[in-house]
């Protein structure tokens, strides 16, 4: 699958999602947030899908919001409330564009070079792990435009990141580099280069996809879920969750592999 601005290949149960604009440094087009609703949108119709490595070209994972393509966010220019509805559905929408990343089935893992600014920091803080190449860098570069940032960062990297950290960063837009993000745990590594770092992913998501799709998908759920709730609560939505799905074939296949001392084979997810 290829759109405007993402290719779409899967292989061995990996999905792998690329930006595909180098000579533009990946910036986010309007064409793009769409490209990435419809892409996880694929993803989540093929069972056959247990892991995904989102990937980028060139020099820079992305430079972020196409800043040309920013002066287009108005509507009714006549009526200032009308125009702000305008603006809100707006916002929503590219907020969906990485939502559909973090409420993904499988797990993503993202794999950066060069900058990742201001919506790629939106963008793989929805992922659940990064991968990092060796002079890799953050920046919550919102604001230095004037702006808040708006489609994720701000609610996902708390998760992430200490506190002082994160408003360390919010508020200065500094680069954030790779070595100081590993330290932190925000990164899973950092590699020596791109290549490297796209191996260490794409072996990451081969083991992933060696698992159960069902206790995968639900071990997302669980983890997803207990975002910002007790500890009660997220016990109880596991019970519950593993009252509904604990019977399934899965379990007997992994415990009998182990017996039989070979790989296991699960069936994909209808």
């Amino acid at each position: 699958m290829q759109t405007e601005t993402i290719s779409l290949e899967i292989a061995e149960h990996i999905a792998h999602v690329k930006l595909t604009r180098p000579d533009e440094l990946n910036t986010m087009t309007p064409a793009f947030w769409e490209d990435m609703i419809s892409v996880f949108e694929a993803i989540d119709a093929d069972p056959a899908v247990r892991a995904v490595v989102l990937s980028s070209t060139g020099r820079h994972f992305t430079a972020g919001l196409d800043l040309k393509s920013a002066q287009s966010l108005h509507g009714d220019p006549k009526d200032v409330a009308r125009e702000r509805v305008h603006f809100l559905k707006h916002v929503k929408r590219l907020q969906h564009s990485f939502t559909v990343i973090d409420e993904c089935r499988v797990p993503v893992i993202a794999v950066i070079q060069g900058g990742c600014i201001g919506g790629g920091v939106d963008l793989v803080t929805a992922c659940d792990m990064r991968i990092i190449a060796e002079g890799g860098w953050f920046s919550v570069q919102e604001i230095n435009v004037g702006i808040v940032a708006d489609v994720g960062t701000l609610q996902r990297i708390p998760h992430l990141l200490p506190q002082g950290i994160v408003r360390e960063l919010a508020y200065t837009g500094r680069r954030f580099p790779a070595d100081e993000a590993k330290s932190y745990g925000f990164v899973n590594a950092v590699a020596a280069d791109h290549e490297a770092a796209l191996a260490s992913a794409m072996a990451l998501a081969k083991t992933i996809a060696q698992k159960s799709p069902v206790a995968m998908m639900g071990t997302k759920a669980v983890l997803n879920r207990g975002r910002g709730q007790t500890v009660e609560a997220g016990l109880d939505y596991v019970a519950v969750w593993n009252a509904a799905f604990l019977q399934g074939e899965d379990m007997r296949e992994a415990i009998g592999a182990q017996m039989q001392k070979r790989e296991p084979a699960f069936k994909n997810i209808a």
